[in-house]
C-alpha cells in the first residue's frame, strides 16, 4: 500500500445522486412519493393476503412474503437516501453502512430465492395440477421460505465480514446513495482482488442458483402450455405466470447488470441508475404487477372494504 496511512474510518458520506439543490428536491420529491407507494402497496397487500381466507394458498403465501421482503428492502434505504436529498452533510457512521449492506444483501439474496420458490410452485400448479395440492403442502412452503432466509442470512454474513478487512487510506466519500459493495470496493485501498472473487462467488451463486431454477421452471412451464389444444387454456396458463415472469425479468436483469462484473468496471452513472431501479422502483412496482392483473386479490380487496363498511355501527 505504498507507505500510506490506513485507518478504520468512524464514518462516510454519500456523495449521492446528484449535486444540484433543485435537482436533489425534485429527487426527494419523487422517492418520497414512490416510498409512500411502496409502503402502502406492500403492507396492503401483505394485510389482505393475512386477513383473506380464500388467499391462504401457496401461491399467495410466497407473494405475501414478497410483499414483507419489499417493504423492508426499500425501507432499508430510501429514508436515507430522503434525508440525505436534504442534508448539507451527508454522514453515515461506519457501523451503520454496514448494517444497511447487511440488510441489503440479507433480503436482496433472500428475494432471489424467493422467486425461485414462487416459479417452482407456478411449475407445479401448471405441470402437475392434480397433484399440487399434496406436493405444495404446508409444511413444503414453510421450508421453501426458511431456506430462502437461511441462505440470505448466510451471503450477508459472508459479504459483510469480507467487507470488515477493507482499510481506507485518503477519503471517506462513497460515489452512490447508500452503502452498496462496489462503490466501497473501489473506496478501499487494501488489495481487493480476494474479496472480490469471495463476494463475486457468493454474489454469483445466489444469483445463478436461482435462475437456472427460475429458468428450469418456465422451459418446463412453456412446454406445458404449447400442448394445451384450446386457446382459453393457453391464456388462462399464461396469465397465471405473467405477472410473476415481469417481476423476475426487472429484478434480475438490473441485479445482473450491476453485480456480475468487477469492480473495476464500476460505472458511477450507470450503477446508480440500475440502483435506483432495483431498491426505489422495483418495491413499488411488485404491488402492481401481482395485483392489477389478479382478480383475486381485487375480489379480496374489495371484500375486505365491504366487510369494514358493513361492521361500521349506524348512526
Amino acid at each position: 500500500m505504498g507507505g500510506r496511512n490506513t485507518t478504520q474510518v468512524a464514518d462516510f458520506i454519500l456523495l449521492g445522486l446528484t449535486d444540484s439543490p433543485e435537482v436533489q428536491l425534485v429527487l426527494f420529491l419523487l422517492f418520497l412519493l414512490m416510498y409512500l407507494l411502496t409502503v402502502l402497496g406492500n403492507a396492503g397487500m401483505f394485510l389482505v393476503i393475512c386477513l383473506d381466507v380464500r388467499l391462504h394458498t401457496p401461491m399467495y403465501f410466497f407473494l405475501s412474503h414478497l410483499s414483507f421482503l419489499d417493504l423492508i428492502y426499500s425501507t432499508v434505504i430510501t429514508p436515507k437516501t430522503l434525508e440525505n436529498l436534504l442534508a448539507s452533510t451527508k454522514y453515515i457512521s461506519y457501523m451503520s453502512c454496514l448494517t444497511q449492506m447487511y440488510f441489503f444483501v440479507f433480503l436482496g439474496a433472500t428475494e432471489c430465492f424467493l422467486l425461485s420458490s414462487m416459479a417452482y410452485d407456478r411449475y407445479v400448479a401448471i405441470c402437475n395440477p392434480l397433484r399440487y395440492p399434496v406436493v405444495m403442502s404446508p409444511r413444503l412452503c414453510c421450508s421453501l421460505i426458511l431456506g430462502c432466509y437461511v441462505i440470505g442470512f448466510m451471503d450477508s454474513t459472508v459479504n459483510v465480514l469480507c467487507m470488515r478487512r477493507l482499510h481506507f487510506c485518503d477519503s471517506n466519500v462513497i460515489h452512490h446513495f447508500f452503502c452498496d459493495t462496489s462503490p466501497i470496493l473501489a473506496l478501499s485501498c487494501t488489495d481487493t482482488h480476494d474479496i472480490e472473487i469471495m463476494i463475486f462467488i457468493v454474489a454469483g451463486s445466489t444469483l445463478m442458483a436461482s435462475l437456472i431454477t427460475i429458468s428450469m421452471s418456465y422451459v418446463s412451464i412453456l412446454s406445458t402450455i404449447l400442448k394445451i389444444t384450446s386457446n382459453a387454456g393457453k391464456r388462462k396458463a399464461f396469465s397465471t405466470c405473467a405477472s410473476h415472469l415481469l417481476g423476475v425479468t426487472i429484478f434480475y436483469g438490473t441485479m445482473m447488470f450491476t453485480y456480475l462484473k468487477p469492480s473495476t468496471s464500476y460505472s458511477l452513472g450507470k450503477d446508480q441508475v440500475a440502483s435506483v431501479f432495483y431498491t426505489i422502483v422495483i418495491p413499488m412496482l411488485n404491488p402492481l404487477i401481482y395485483s392489477l392483473r389478479n382478480k383475486e386479490v381485487k375480489n379480496a380487496l374489495i371484500r375486505l372494504m365491504k366487510k369494514r363498511q358493513d361492521s361500521r355501527p349506524l348512526k
